[in-house]
């Protein structure tokens, strides 16, 4: 419902004055960005400091007709000043209360120098790591990308928009653009309703529900419809069946784009299509709805999209308070800010394998090589040129007192003459130990970022192979945006650690793990695949009428169950490659830590329950080491006979928990229609009658079973 004052404006405002509210320019100029307050344009793209936002606001508030103030947009990705670990490092925590946290910090410092609307989270679910953008979301699971995208919104938004130190939160991107063709950025997406609905929709619902500001239109197309001229998922979905009430905001020249995609004649033709389909606010370079002709726009369409925009700022409160106050613009991290993006960096941590090298018990002499030894390319992706800088990791171990560090980093990301693979491997005979930083630079993921070779780019792995040759202990620890494939070199790493990018304090993060003052107790939130050629891979694939696996059975608490067994090498008819080996290198939520768990077998107080009815799943967890630890108990449903192909498993809850020596934690976990059902074409929630197991566990590979069934 619209407010009195919205209802006032738009009776009062001409057609350009409405058009003008529906237009966001990207990175103008500070003189040309206030001639185009002064003619009416609703948002920008901020400035760079409070003062600069005051005085576009001022020329919006006191220099324009109807005094409407501005929002000022920016990409505010995993942080503003303090950068924290990317999305999908932070969804590798499986912390949605720290992912709330870092969300709500990047909020306070962006909104200090006039900043109200971000264009995140990312919730696309991506089960192909050649895109790039996998680095902004948070991976391949549709539970964990709706859990962590909550989180994040929550952050952004406060439980007031208006209460200060918030900013708008946008979803994108709406919808499907995590699975091109290709895994080539902007490509086309063809996709069934059924995964539509039950993958792709699933965590837009979810912000919906969290009542997130803005939603942000895909570049793609689905189904051979342009997101940007998608009426059925713009206006009938979001808008219509989810009540959708906040701004649908196209992407960077989205609009324009249509052209190209070749369901527009003009950019005249484009822009009346798209704000048909559902539009409300166009992103572009340049101005393309100032001095339009409205006229061949829905008047009532116009005046819902208007009313969309004006009523995101009057529930930032800017009608009331339109400027920041500048002196007290946060320009710089604080101590608390640096210590909370540590401790970040450190939960986001992967320990991908370990013999017991790790963590390190003080050898003297260490050496450090690699190109990441050195650099101090840590931020990540979508950081700004005013962020807060990372040092190196030579930096913080060199700070570590009790050890002698020899830096050589050997080779470069892309391989130069320079390289010296040789003479770090002589030079490794000299220590006690070799910590080995390599990794993907933040240049090759992001947005336009695909790549079909996802090795360590240069020589990297020859240097790895290299300090294996040497036979003294080593540690690999991996820096990364996207998974990589490391089968080149995996099994000759007695311990490697995956670390991401992990935003401005990920060097001090990095040696706290290494010596074990924090615990690297994060899971994989997307698998890693053997090869390029097996890509996508994600574990919630359906079975197929041919699985490649030993089938057998059990009974199991009264309920028949099919088993999925090692791989049957000798059956060629199979859906299987026949030149590689079964699944991924590590499979989404692998991940272990220092400390040592035992879990009890779960238990349901029934074993049946009514198709619309909820149980409560139990299992307790020892910490059975002599550490203080974490461990992420995962639960995970399987459907054994449905009206539709079920995926073999999928996550339906999880809890990242903190467990003392001795101690022992009783984990419950609500089981209901939402885990058990799954969504018809037109987003009915249905419950079959059947069979199901929950498996429980602290990774996927290591779960334990408890049936279900449902009358």
């Amino acid at each position: 419902m619209t407010s009195s004052r919205i209802r006032t404006l738009l009776s009062q405002m001409t057609p350009a004055e409405k058009l003008g509210q529906l237009q966001i320019v990207f990175r103008p100029k500070q003189e040309d960005a206030a001639a185009l307050v002064r003619a009416g344009i609703g948002s920008v793209f901020w400035p760079q400091s409070a003062a600069a936002s005051n005085a576009l606001q001022r020329e919006a508030v006191e220099r324009t007709r109807l005094g409407i103030p501005i929002l000022i947009g920016l990409d505010v990705i995993h942080g503003q000043r303090t950068i924290a670990p990317v999305p999908l490092a932070q969804a590798a925590s499986f912390d949605p209360e720290m992912v709330e946290r870092l969300a709500a910090t990047a909020a306070r410092e962006a909104r200090s120098g006039g900043v109200t609307w971000t264009f995140s989270p990312m919730i696309d679910v991506s089960r192909d790591p050649r895109w790039g953008r996998v680095v902004e979301g948070f991976g391949e699971d549709v539970l964990l990308n709706a859990v962590m995208g909550t989180a994040m919104i929550r952050g952004y938004q406060g439980p007031d928009l208006a209460s200060g130190g918030t900013i708008a939160a946008t979803a994108k991107h709406y919808v499907a653009y995590g699975q091109p063709e290709g895994g080539r950025d902007y490509d086309a997406v063809d996709i069934s309703a059924h995964r539509l609905r039950n993958v792709h929709l699933e965590p837009f619902r979810a912000a919906v529900a969290a009542g997130v500001s803005a939603v942000m239109a895909s570049f793609n197309t689905v189904s051979g419809t342009p997101m940007h001229a998608n009426r059925g998922l713009l206006t009938d979905v979001l808008k219509d069946e989810w009540g959708f009430g906040g701004l649908v905001v196209g992407d960077a020249d989205g609009v324009a784009n249509l052209l190209p995609h070749r369901v527009a004649e003009t950019l005249e033709d484009a822009v009346r299509t798209a704000f048909a389909a559902g539009l409300d606010v166009e992103m572009g370079g340049v101005p393309t709805t100032i001095g339009w002709d409205a006229s061949s726009l829905d008047p009532a369409r116009l005046d819902d999209a208007v009313a969309r925009v004006i009523g995101i700022k009057e529930a930032l409160g800017l009608f009331d308070r339109p400027y920041v106050d500048e002196a007290a613009e946060v320009v710089q991290p604080t101590p608390h800010t640096r210590a909370q993006s540590r401790e970040a960096a450190a939960r986001s941590a992967v320990l991908l394998r370990n013999d017991g090298t790790l963590p390190l018990s003080g050898p003297a002499r260490i050496l450090l090589t690699g190109p990441y030894a050195t650099s101090t390319d840590h931020l990540g992706a979508w950081t700004q040129s005013f962020s807060a800088r990372s040092t190196s990791i030579a930096d913080a171990l060199q700070s570590r007192t009790g050890i002698e560090v020899t830096v050589r980093e050997g080779v470069s990301f892309f391989g130069a003459r320079t390289d010296d693979v040789d003479g770090v491997a002589t030079a490794a005979l000299e220590a006690d130990l070799v910590v080995v930083c390599v990794g993907e630079p933040s240049s090759l993921s992001g947005e336009a970022a695909s790549r079909s070779d996802l090795r360590l780019p240069g020589r990297q792995a020859d240097l790895i192979r290299a300090i294996a040759g040497t036979g003294i202990p080593f540690v690999v620890v991996l820096a990364n945006g996207r998974p990589l494939v490391v089968a080149d070199w995996i099994e000759l790493a007695p311990a490697v650690l995956e670390v991401w990018h992990g935003g401005t304090e990920a060097p001090a993060a990095i040696v706290d793990l290494l010596f074990g003052d924090r615990e690297p107790a994060g899971r994989l939130p997307m698998s890693f695949p053997r090869s390029e050629g097996q890509v996508p891979i994600h574990y919630a694939h359906e079975n197929t009428g041919r699985p490649a696996t030993v089938r057998g059975s059990m009974t199991l608490e009264s309920v028949d169950v099919v088993l999925e067994g090692p791989a049957n090498v000798k059956d060629k008819y199979t859906s299987k490659y026949l030149d590689i080996d079964l699944g991924p290198q590590f499979a989404f939520g692998h991940g272990s830590g220092y400390a040592r768990f035992t879990h009890t077998v779960p238990s349901v107080p029934a074993t049946e329950i009514g198709s619309y009815d909820s149980t409560t799943l139990t299992i307790d967890v020892t910490n059975v080491s002599d550490r203080v630890g974490d461990d992420v108990v995962q639960v995970y449903v399987e459907d054994l006979v449905a009206s539709v192909a079920p995926p073999i498993r999928r996550l339906v809850a999880f809890e990242r928990r903190t467990i003392a020596p001795g101690e022992t934690a009783a984990f419950t976990f609500e089981i209901g229609p939402e885990q058990l059902g799954f969504r018809l074409g037109d987003g009915r929630l249905v419950v079959e009658p059947g069979a199901f197991v929950l498996h429980v566990g602290s990774t996927l590979e290591s779960t334990q079973p408890v049936a279900l069934r449902v009358r």
